[in-house]
């Protein structure tokens, strides 16, 4: 019993360790990403090649004055950050990188669990981020960063609606909510082939659902001058940065895992494929950001609500019908 709690201990030092470097090297790949689209140099400065970019960006947020409005909440102006990284980092517990390898005799799995009610974990434990954007915004006592805080609430609860339609319709295909057994489940057949509607509406929502363009309303700089950010800075600024970050690195993942296979492909390792699927839907997203312009809320609302939630309820009805039939 000890051997495995610390066998589980070491395994979630070192998820944390890799997802912390991913994600602080996910700024670098978009940094260098957006300045080949727009034909100019991105960083390369610091250290070969530019990769100890992220590190001085980390340094210099970290050393950077930590201040508090004065009429903020301090608790809750404090705790809004940490409960947003936290959120995002969670998920983590559940998400498969891989099939079990055997190391030294020993089998391991590469996850940390797997739960047979897996994908609701991950989305009960995704929308708690909205708890850490809608306190940001409150406690820092400025109507710019309130009005972004709601913004960003309306949009995150209106696009989990679209997430959780696609997720329903997977797991009607699947017959289980282990995100493992959804992999397994992949072996022949990828579900984005079978699933190619929930697919796009998953796609949809996980952009939404990450802030990024063309619906990065809650951030829009013109409009709320940096949105639910804009009293925080340093340290605590650094760990909403990095929830938004860990969750362009979990929707990659997720859909990965969901439609893409997982681990499952030819010749190369599992964990391989996992990250080749993975990194290939973050460039997705950063490509995104140069390609596609910002929509107005109402056009993004009237998506979700008028397009997406309808869409997403039709395929789970022709699913259910299809799996009634098929005996499944």
């Amino acid at each position: 019993m000890t051997g495995a709690v610390a066998a589980a201990a070491a395994k979630s030092v070192v998820l944390l360790a890799l997802l912390l470097t991913a994600c602080a090297y996910m700024t670098l790949l978009e940094r260098r990403l957006l300045a080949k689209f727009q034909l100019r140099y991105g960083p390369n400065r610091v250290g070969p090649f530019g990769l100890l970019q992220p590190l001085a960006d980390g340094i210099k947020l970290l050393f950077k004055e930590s201040f508090v409005p004065a009429r903020a909440d301090v608790l809750v102006y404090w705790a809004a950050p940490a409960i947003s990284m936290t959120a995002a980092l969670f998920v983590y517990a559940v998400l498969p990188l891989g099939p079990e390898i055997t190391v030294a005799g020993q089998r391991i799995p590469l996850y940390l669990a797997d739960v047979n009610v897996g994908i609701l974990l991950v989305l009960a434990a995704s929308s708690i981020g909205v708890y850490g954007i809608i306190l940001g915004g409150w406690a820092a006592d400025n109507k710019y960063a309130l009005l972004g805080s709601l913004r960003s609430s309306a949009q995150l609860i209106s696009y989990e609606l679209a997430i959780g339609l696609a997720v329903v319709s997977v797991v009607l295909t699947a017959g289980t909510l282990s995100l493992v057994e959804i992999v397994e489940a992949q072996a022949r057949t990828w579900f984005v082939v079978l699933q190619p509607v929930g697919f796009l509406l998953f796609l949809v929502g996980a952009v939404a659902e990450t802030n990024r363009a063309p619906f990065d309303l809650p951030e829009a700089e013109q409009e709320l001058i940096a949105g639910f950010q804009t009293e925080y800075g340093g340290f605590k600024f650094a760990m909403f940065y990095i929830g938004e970050y860990v969750g362009i690195v979990t929707m990659s993942l997720l859909a990965t895992t969901l439609f893409f296979g997982g681990w499952h492909g030819p010749l190369l390792p599992g964990p391989v494929w996992v990250a080749l699927k993975t990194l290939l839907f973050a460039a997705f997203f950063i490509w995104l950001r140069a390609a596609v312009p910002r929509v107005r809320h109402d056009q993004l609302m009237a998506l979700g609500w008028k397009v997406l939630v309808p869409v997403g309820l039709i395929n789970v009805v022709v699913t259910a019908t299809l799996v009634a039939l098929r005996g499944g």
